[in-house]
């Protein structure tokens, strides 16, 4: 009966693992709110998940994060914080596995996450200091200290006794009296705690949300100065506006991509896991380096007062497969970058100068690398305060950003930007250079088939081929468009606005019942026609003409 009643009183093997996971899984939730608090209190991209994200980032190869913003686009940065978590996750409940058989152990292992989160946060290019590091200890500590108090209340764990003479009489049947002292010792040692292991769980699961939460609302304070510092902005009317864009630039036909890219639509390439959120009253643009005579700190308020340009301009990014999404028309509005250039003494590479790149650096330690010689060449190469009419959202760029008509994104659209350095190709390397991306990287002549969609089936007759073509700082000359394989059509061009916007264009097909593959190619200003030659986005542009395959009905 005293062993009947042991096995009532203590938990079993399963039971004692599931509560020892669900251990582990709270002592990771309280780790991380514990983490997060203290990331409020220090800077809310020290924290371990952002750290650690931030830190797979940079160590992926270039084809496996082309890859991934293939798969998920703009989300790719949800599904890694996701991913990270779920890691998280199951090693914290694994840890707790450990734990309910081994509690030192169990705790040990969650202590390993502190100095593992901070190295990723110290690691940083834009982290501070030591100080990136004291997040992802806290939170391990709380975590292993709840993890240990957790499966203490499970009682030691139940190991077999050998047979003690004393508990048989002498006919050798078990003596069934539990009221010896020894007796109720040894159950008591094999006993667990329900009601405080309960109240432990509970009070650990509310705190931990309270704790969460607030560091989430002290973390998100600062976003809100930033967000108030914006509503504040109002942008003065340029001294060198855009001019009108031509009615005849924007075909209505359903399904074309607009002319102009709404703010909300525009595409977002990058490798922030937390937006940046800086108030413009504290954000300072630094420019220095070799051949800057006249070194220069300039604030928000500086570039409002200064002489502003407003320019249409087609961005796209390097990631951009052919026929993908990444490419997008805005109307900009900012400061000349060769302007604030001249005047900190910087001459092109052309004129003497010792600088052939431009290092920008933006406020999460990202660097981009841009030809000295096409920012003086008299292209709208601009600082941003405007996109669309309004101050920069913050997914693109607030306060300031870059933006140089021509080149990819990766070489010349720095948002975030705080500091501009002058140097070398050869004696400095940007983020993606480093990762084997060229150093240079004029966009490639391009164009796609907006619709009919891939797999669309319309109805025999006229079906409306559409589209978008660009050669940023070259102009696009000519569309053309092949059915099967059939003889080049040429297609009906929008009109430009300047030779740094993409271009619509159209053309009506007479459709004839069955399968149809519908190719399209543009020819550039210069007379160069796009190239059918396949090529990946690494190292320097995806490249080939983009077909779709439609059934007439």
């Amino acid at each position: 009966m005293r062993d009947q009643e042991k096995e009532r009183r203590a938990p079993k093997t399963p039971l004692r693992l599931a509560l020892g996971a669900f251990s582990g899984a709270l002592a990771g939730c309280a780790g991380l709110a514990v983490a997060e608090l203290s990331a409020a209190g220090v800077r809310p991209q020290s924290g371990p998940v952002v750290a650690v994200g931030g830190a797979a980032i940079d160590r992926t190869p270039g084809a496996v994060k082309d890859w991934a913003v293939r798969q998920f686009g703009t989300d790719d940065k949800l599904v890694l914080r996701l991913g990270i978590l779920a890691v998280l996750t199951l090693l914290a409940v694994a840890l707790g596995v450990l734990a309910a058989r081994y509690r030192r152990a169990g705790a040990a292992g969650v202590l390993l996450f502190g100095p593992v989160g901070a190295l990723a946060a110290t690691g940083r290019p834009d982290s501070p200091g030591p100080t990136d590091a004291l997040p992802s200890l806290a939170g391990a500590l709380a975590g292993a200290l709840l993890l240990y108090a957790l499966t203490g209340s499970l009682g030691p764990p139940k190991a077999p006794r050998e047979p003690d003479p004393r508990d048989r009489d002498h006919g050798g049947s078990r003596n069934r009296d539990l009221g010896s002292p020894r007796d109720r010792d040894l159950a008591g040692r094999q006993d667990w705690n329900r009601r405080g292991f309960v109240l432990k769980a509970t009070a650990a699961a509310a705190s931990s949300a309270v704790v969460g939460l607030a560091g989430r609302s002290l973390s998100d304070a600062g976003g809100r100065d930033a967000a108030a510092s914006r509503d504040r902005v109002v942008l003065p009317r340029p001294g060198s506006p855009a001019r009108p864009v031509p009615a005849r630039a924007g075909l209505r036909i359903a399904g074309l991509s607009p002319f102009t890219t709404p703010n909300r639509d525009f595409y977002r390439v990058d490798t922030a896991l937390v937006v940046p959120k800086t108030d413009a009253t504290r954000w300072r643009l630094r420019i220095h380096g070799r051949g800057v005579r006249r070194p220069a700190v300039y604030s928000y308020d500086d570039l409002l007062r200064r002489h502003l340009i407003e320019r249409d301009i087609t961005l796209t990014c390097v990631s951009n497969e052919v026929g993908g999404p990444y490419t997008g028309n805005a109307r900009w509005t900012g400061v000349r970058l060769a302007e604030l250039l001249a005047e900190c003494g910087v001459r092109p590479p052309s004129g003497g100068g010792p600088a052939d790149q431009l290092v920008a650096r933006s406020v999460d330690g990202m660097t981009f690398g841009t030809p000295v010689e096409e920012v003086l060449d008299g292209r709208d190469a601009m600082l941003a305060l405007g996109m669309n009419g309004e101050p920069l959202p913050f997914a693109h760029g607030f306060p300031v950003r870059m933006v140089v008509p021509g080149l990819y994104g990766y070489v010349s659209a720095c948002k975030w930007i705080e500091d501009i350095e002058l140097t070398t190709f050869d004696s400095y390397d940007p983020y993606w250079v480093e990762r084997g991306w060229a150093r240079r990287a004029p966009v490639k002549t391009g164009s796609r088939i907006d619709t009919p969609k891939p797999f669309a089936r319309p109805r025999a007759g006229t079906v409306m081929v559409a589209g978008v073509a660009w050669a940023q700082h070259r102009g696009v000359d000519k569309v053309e468009v092949r059915v099967d394989d059939g003889p080049w059509r040429q297609a009906h061009l929008a009109s430009e606005d300047t030779r740094d916007t993409w271009r619509q264009w159209s053309l009506p097909w007479q459709a004839t019942g069955g399968g149809h593959t519908l190719t399209v190619r543009a020819t550039d200003r210069t007379g160069r026609v796009q190239t059918e030659q396949r090529a990946p986005t690494v190292p320097d542009g995806a490249s080939g003409w983009h077909s779709v395959v439609v059934t007439v009905e």
